[in-house]
């Protein structure tokens, strides 16, 4: 089948919103290639528990595709046009089951030495689309919280060294309720300014109070998810001939309901469940579940305000340790994870310099229960230093 045979009973399948949004530019799809219209398929099929920001960017990508000249979508999708597919790749179901398409499309053109065309093509179209239709720019700017060090008492070696050439390090900073003065600080900005998932608490080990404002995800808090997982994972891992592709698509194929994530939204249960599935290391390590966690958010809810909070993980093991049923959860590592944590804050601000509105956005590092912080943001001078006394409510007021 190609993308000219579509017809409205393709995807019957396809939730609500979804269906509704595909018959709306069903004419449009008809005329593109095969490998766009799959790999967008991919990204419309979850456009039920899709997050604002990514139902507007594939409602103006829809539409600019749709306001296209026949002579400009040659032009804009020529790249995916050349490739080309073999007859067993155009007769699967791939409206239907687009991700499982894309899958093998991935294999297909590493076989067929078509992988670095393929990656040409997205590039150029994304550049074209990226020019036609900006990105929107936030309605306050952005704000970054990183907490590192929870449960380490002393460290003597320096800290925030990928930081503190962007802004400036202070060494004297009151720590006194400082984690209490945070969440009180981006509790504040979510209910002066109301925005669906706009406002985040990330947590990587149990969550503290925080108002409901928030949207959160903490890693105790999905600990049966985990546990349920890894326990399926275990039993896919026993069966004879499994390998890590035949994993992945058999984590892809989990539902919320299936591993008994049932937080009364879609959107975010479906958010967890991805977090858990098509990461490595998020359901065994708490450092990298805080990092990814905040990565997604961000590229995906494209936030105002995200405040992440790094806690001790357990010490590394053999992988096959790792996934025992009979492992030791309590052995944790503090001082392992603060260096974790510390390059995890530098990660968290480079992905939100990718966001628009970057050049205003502020970020804030901390070292929980200790004196030392690192301050960004368009008003502070970077690379700089403070040992006067200050406190984190003081810091605040510089970025936000």
């Amino acid at each position: 089948m190609l993308p000219r045979d579509l017809k409205p009973e393709h995807f019957t399948n396809y939730p609500p919103e979804a269906r509704k949004l595909i018959t709306n530019y069903l004419d449009t799809l008809q005329m593109l290639p095969l490998i766009y219209v799959a790999n967008l398929l991919r990204e419309i099929i979850e456009y039920d528990y899709k997050f604002p920001a990514e139902r507007r960017e594939l409602e103006k990508e829809l539409a600019n595709a749709h306001a296209l000249t026949h002579e400009q979508q040659r032009e804009w999708f020529q790249g995916f046009a050349a490739i080309t597919l073999s007859p067993e790749l155009e007769q699967t179901d791939w409206a239907d089951h687009p991700a499982q398409f894309v899958e093998q499309l991935s294999a297909y053109l590493w076989t067929t030495h078509q992988l670095d065309a393929f990656r040409k093509a997205a590039l150029e179209y994304a550049q074209r689309l990226h020019s036609a239709v900006p990105p929107d720019e936030p309605p306050l700017p952005r704000l970054g919280i990183a907490v590192i060090g929870q449960g380490v008492a002393t460290y003597d070696e320096p800290l925030f060294r990928k930081l503190r050439p962007q802004g400036a390090y202070f060494s004297r900073v009151k720590s006194d309720g400082g984690l209490e003065l945070l969440l009180n600080a981006v509790a504040k900005r979510a209910r002066e300014h109301t925005i669906p998932y706009g406002h985040w608490y990330v947590d990587g080990g149990r969550e503290e109070h925080h108002a409901p404002e928030l949207t959160c995800v903490s890693y105790q808090a999905l600990a049966a998810v985990r546990e349920k997982l890894l326990r399926n994972m275990r039993a896919q891992i026993e069966k004879p001939g499994m390998g890590p592709e035949t994993l992945r698509t058999e984590l892809a194929q989990e539902t919320p309901h299936e591993l008994g994530l049932h937080t009364g939204d879609p959107t975010l249960d479906r958010f967890q469940l991805k977090l858990l599935t098509e990461a490595s290391g998020t359901q065994i390590f708490s450092t990298t579940f805080a990092q990814w966690t905040a990565r997604e958010a961000l590229r995906r809810a494209q936030p105002c305000t995200l405040l992440v909070r790094f806690a001790p993980r357990q010490r590394q093991k053999p992988m096959n340790e790792l996934l025992s049923e009979k492992q030791d959860q309590g052995e944790l590592d503090p001082v392992g994870s603060l260096i974790d944590a510390d390059l995890g804050a530098y990660y968290n601000w480079i992905n939100q310099q990718r966001l628009p509105g970057a050049r205003q956005s502020g970020f804030l590092a901390w070292f929980e229960n200790h004196s030392q912080a690192v301050l960004i943001g368009p008003t502070i001078p970077r690379t700089t230093e403070s040992n006067a006394e200050t406190d984190l409510s003081h810091l605040l007021s510089w970025i936000s």
